[in-house]
C-alpha cells in the first residue's frame, strides 16, 4: 500500500556539526536589532497616546470644574513626602486640611464627633445657659423644666375648627413614641464603661 510520504520531496537539511557538544554558530544580530527597534517604537507610540489621552481627559475635567474659587484650592502635597510618623508633619497636614472650606470629610469614623455633639447637648440640657442675642433669657435644665410644667401645666392653645374629612379619610390618632429619640452610641457607652471602671478602682495606699 503506497504511503502519503512517498510523494513529498525530501527537505534539504543543513548539516550540523555536533562534535563540540554546543552550538557553534553566532546569534543573528539583525533579528535582535529589529526586535529592539520595534519594541522601542511600540513603547514610544504607547507613551504618546497615553500622554495625549491624559491631556484630553484633564482638559475636559477642568472645563467642567471651571475656574478656582473660594470652594477650590490647589495644595501641593508632594512637599509632605511619604508622611512618616512625625508630629511636625502631622501638624502640617492638619493645617493644610483646615484650609479647605466646610463641610469637610471626617478624619475618623465619626464616633468622636457624635460624642462631642452629645456632650454639648448635655451642657444645654443639664445646666443653666444664656441664650445668645436675647437679653434676659436663659435656658434652664430639663429636669427643672419638667417640674415647672408639672406644677403650672402646659399652655392651652386656642381651639380651631377642624377641616371636614374627605371621603375615605379618617382622623389620625397620636401614639406615644416607644423611645425618647435619644440613645448613646456604642462608642460613648464604652467610654462611660472605662471611666466608671477607673473610678471604681481603689487608690493604692502610700
Amino acid at each position: 500500500m503506497p504511503q502519503h510520504n512517498d510523494h513529498v520531496p525530501p527537505h534539504d537539511h543543513e548539516e550540523v556539526d555536533a562534535s563540540a557538544g554546543y552550538e557553534r554558530s553566532d546569534v543573528r544580530v539583525t533579528g535582535i536589532i529589529v526586535f529592539l527597534t520595534a519594541l522601542a517604537i511600540f513603547v514610544a507610540v504607547t507613551g504618546i497616546l497615553c500622554y495625549g489621552i491624559g491631556k484630553v481627559i484633564n482638559a475636559e475635567l477642568n472645563k467642567e470644574d471651571g475656574r478656582n474659587s473660594k470652594w477650590t484650592k490647589t495644595v501641593d502635597v508632594r512637599q509632605l513626602g511619604n508622611l512618616p510618623n512625625s508630629p511636625a508633619l502631622q501638624t502640617k497636614m492638619a493645617e493644610l486640611t483646615q484650609q479647605f472650606p466646610t463641610p469637610r470629610v471626617q478624619t475618623d469614623d465619626g464616633n468622636q464627633d457624635v460624642a462631642d455633639l452629645h456632650a454639648r447637648e448635655d451642657l444645654l440640657l443639664d445646666y443653666y445657659t444664656r441664650v445668645d442675642g436675647q437679653t434676659g433669657k436663659v435656658r434652664i435644665p430639663i429636669d427643672r423644666a419638667i417640674q415647672l410644667i408639672a406644677q403650672r401645666g402646659l399652655p392651652v392653645a386656642t381651639a380651631t375648627q377642624a377641616a371636614p374629612l374627605l371621603t375615605g379619610d379618617h382622623k389620625p390618632t397620636v401614639k406615644v413614641p416607644l423611645t425618647t429619640g435619644f440613645a448613646r452610641t456604642a462608642f460613648e457607652l464604652d467610654l462611660q464603661r472605662v471611666d466608671s471602671t477607673r473610678a471604681e478602682k481603689p487608690k493604692d495606699s502610700k
